[in-house]
Formats: structure tokens, sequence, C-alpha cells
């Protein structure tokens, strides 16, 4: 079963699980902060691809409690199924201060809403579950930075971009991957930090999409002060593995080319 169907995320483990019995949930078919049906719970799941998840950043911090009953409700009522799951988290849960790769041992300490949503939602996935930890998640569908930033790039001749940020953008198809290998190898429960190789800011991030797209727009180098978004970001949130047998992404260069090549062709976010 996958939650949050509908979105970069979902649609992307539906391309990477097809050759498995799949069931797709949107949330017009299951939101999930609502407990699940009878039919769901009596039928037989073997694995729960939880990607159903509020995402807005800077709305969480004016509806704490709607991202709360999405983030931490939804994920307790998805484990409610009893059957594996698979969540997913985010670096938000860190503060950013450690300015070197925050690994699966560090503390969690979320400077936002947001974060603190996630990091509850860890939990409520609980000990038996894979939570995969991922960084500044891209693809060829849903609301994403590779997407804006190209449709900026037709509407203007320079884009402002936070430049005091640094992560790892990681490509939806390899996260998708490494998840379905993970899965596959029975690998051990509990958290995992899957993110691209190699970090960037946005800025650097966005001149990478222009350059690889072929795109002439500039980009001017802002700070996050002068962006002024409500919600806090960590100035850092490079993600690594400390964990035998961790998944090795592709560089997040590799992903962006593999992103844009998918886009160009009308294809999906399931690289060969």
């Amino acid at each position: 079963m996958i939650t949050g169907a509908g979105g970069q995320l979902g649609r992307a483990l539906q391309e990477r699980f097809a050759g498995d019995d799949v069931v797709a949930l949107s949330r017009e078919q299951w939101d999930v902060a609502s407990p699940p049906s009878n039919d769901q719970l009596q039928g037989a799941v073997d694995l729960v691809l939880h990607a159903a998840a509020w995402t807005d950043v800077d709305g969480a911090e004016a509806d704490p409690q709607g991202a709360s009953a999405i983030n931490v409700g939804g994920t307790a009522n998805v484990a409610e199924l009893g059957a594996p799951l698979v969540a997913f988290s985010t670096d938000y849960v860190f503060d950013g201060r450690k300015r070197e790769p925050y690994v699966e041992s560090d503390a969690p300490n979320p400077l936002s809403a947001y974060g603190r949503s996630k990091l509850l939602g860890e939990a409520a996935a609980g000990p038996d579950a894979w939570v995969v930890r991922t960084s500044w998640l891209f693809g060829t569908t849903g609301h994403n930075f590779v997407r804006t930033m190209l449709r900026l790039a037709d509407e203007r001749d320079e884009v402002s971009v936070v430049d005091d940020q640094r992560g790892c953008p990681t490509y939806v198809g390899h996260l998708t991957a490494a998840v379905h290998d993970l899965v596959g190898s029975d690998a051990e429960r509990g958290l995992w930090h899957v993110a691209a190789g190699g970090d960037c800011t946005w800025a650097d991030f966005a001149e990478a999409i222009f350059e690889e797209a072929g795109v002439d727009c500039r980009v001017c180098r802002i700070t996050t002060e002068e962006l002024g978004r409500p919600a806090p970001r960590p100035a850092y949130g490079v993600l690594r593995s400390e964990r035998a047998g961790a998944a090795a992404l592709p560089h997040w260069r590799e992903g962006l080319r593999a992103c844009l090549a998918a886009i160009a062709a009308g294809r999906n976010d399931h690289p060969k």
C-alpha cells in the first residue's frame, strides 16, 4: 500500500514498485488524518510505503495543529494497519548547527513546526518501521525546487535564491530505488539516512539547474534573512549514513541530469 499516491514521492514509489501488487491511495481515497477504514484494516497488506505528509514548511508555522494531524496522527493511523512500514522524514529534524554531515545517531533539534511534526511522526511510526530521512527532494512531478526554477526562468531573467542553506538535493527516482533495495533486503528496521551524494546551497542548485537545462537565467544570491520566510530552516542539512549496508546514492548533479532528461522526454521518475 502506498499512501499519498498523488504526490511526487507517491508517484515515484508507484513506478518503482510497479512489479508488485500495489494499492496506491491518494488523499481523496484516504486522508490519513482519519483512522483507516474497516476495509483497509481487513486487507492483506505486506508493506506500507507512507508517502502522505504535510510538506508546506511555512504553512505549518501558521497551522501547527494541521501539520501534526497529518504528520503525527496520520503516521500513527498508518501504523495501525499493523503491516511493515516505511515512513519518510527529513533533514529538518536537525537544527543545522553541526556543520558536518548528520548521521543517524545525532540528536535531533528541529527549529520549525514542520520539523517538530516530522520528528514526532518518526516516533509515531514505531520502533519496527524503516524511517527514511532524506533531503531536498525533487522530481518530474509535484511541487519542488527544480520545477519551480524552470517555471520562473520562463517568466524572468533573474531569480533571487538563498545561498546560506546547504543540503543534498535528492532525486526522487534515486531515493525510491534505494528504498526498494532497503525493504527487498529486509534491512534492519529503524532510522536510515538516504540522500544524494555531494552537497550545495539552494543558489548553487539553481545555477546548476539553469546550466544543465540550457536556460539563460541569472541567480542573485541572497540570505535567508533577506528572503524573510515564516519558518526557520536549518542552515546545514547534509545527511549521511553510519549504518552498515547503507545505500550510496548518486551525486545530486547526476540526479538533476536524470530528472531534466525525464522532464524533456515526458517520462516518469523511474530511471533505468
